[in-house]
């Protein structure tokens, strides 16, 4: 059974940081880009940063310099440190792997965060 599981979300002043976990199972971790996605209420899920088993990054225009994604493979884990968090950063954030050659996605439960003063 593949299992992605986020933690760490909650609520936060802007200007203010978050960091969020993604414990993976039943994949070759290794083999799968991994990835932190976000849907906003009314709006479509949106790509925020992704990693290659490498450690090639990539990052939407909205949080570079803000946010930083880093991955584990001894420890099947991929994170997402948030910084100068800002109201438009409230969202739904979404664990994601990709198996490298194959079609299949698997998506987490979501993790809400907040950013109000």
């Amino acid at each position: 059974q593949v299992q992605l599981v986020e933690s760490g979300g909650g609520l936060v002043q802007p200007g203010g940081s978050l960091r969020l976990s993604c414990a993976a199972s039943g994949i070759i971790f290794r083999m799968n880009v991994m990835g932190w996605y976000r849907q906003a209420p009314g709006k479509e899920r949106e790509l925020v940063a992704t990693i290659s088993g490498s450690g090639m990054t990539n990052y939407a225009d909205s949080v570079k310099g803000r946010f930083t994604i880093s991955r584990d493979n001894a420890k099947n884990t991929v994170s997402l440190q948030m910084s100068s968090l800002k109201p438009e950063d409230t969202a739904v954030y979404y664990c994601n792997a990709r198996r490298v050659g194959f079609l299949v996605n698997y998506w987490g439960q979501g993790t809400q965060v907040t950013v109000s003063s």
